[in-house]
């Protein structure tokens, strides 16, 4: 790897890069509001259930897009079939939407403005996973890196989802997420070779949580 990869994938995955990740909880909020999280070991079974999600739903669609980019607008409109549940779906493309939005005014390359009639078409959705993959090939990044980027920033947003929340401290969050990034590493090394004619929806509980988000009755989050 280049050198200037190694700070480009840092910075894409530094928290202050502003992409609108920490609005979301991944359905986390609606879980812990009607119970299904009462203890770490609940939490626990969350985050891995999410990353089994990420990994067969998410994954095949951000592989497909890095791999070919001009199937971007393609890609995306078949996420946007696939992602029945309306939360989830919002969610997806107001963060593809942030992320391209950061990655445009961070990086001005020709590169990126290639993708820029297909991002710009009117029934264009801009779905995170697809997004995600075709600006990253865009931006020369190669594709184990890309994946495991993705996979840290779930992950490290459903930890700070769960912090916001009060679910665990700060420095336990902290334990969490080293003791968790074997399992996310796990997962996407597992969901590696799934097409997208393959994608799947492996946990339907957590697409539940996930819809019940907009019925709470106070919430922290948008998803």
């Amino acid at each position: 790897m280049r050198l200037q990869d190694d700070w480009l994938i840092w910075q894409l995955a530094d928290s202050a890069f502003p992409t609108g990740g920490f609005a979301h909880s991944g359905g986390l909020e609606a879980a812990w509001q009607h119970g299904e999280i009462r203890s770490r070991g609940d939490f626990i079974n969350f985050v891995e259930t999410s990353l089994q999600q990420l990994g067969h739903g998410s994954l095949p669609f951000l592989r497909a897009a890095w791999s070919e980019p001009t199937r971007l607008s393609e890609l995306d409109a078949h996420f946007d079939v696939f992602t029945t549940n309306h939360v989830t779906n919002r969610a997806s493309r107001l963060q593809g939407r942030a992320f391209w939005m950061a990655v445009e005014r961070s990086f001005p390359l020709v590169s990126l403005e290639e993708l820029r009639p297909q991002i710009e078409a009117e029934d264009f959705c801009s779905h995170l996973p697809p997004m995600f993959g075709a600006v990253t090939a865009a931006l020369g990044l190669k594709e184990p890196d890309v994946v495991q980027v993705f996979f840290f920033c779930y992950l490290r947003g459903l930890i700070a989802s769960a912090v916001r929340l009060g679910i665990i401290g700060p420095m336990e969050a902290q334990a969490m997420q080293y003791k968790l990034s074997a399992k996310a590493q796990a997962v996407a090394l597992e969901c590696a070779d799934i097409a997208v004619e393959d994608a799947a929806q492996t946990a339907p509980l957590l697409d539940l949580w996930q819809g019940a988000q907009d019925r709470l009755y106070s919430r922290l989050f948008q998803s």
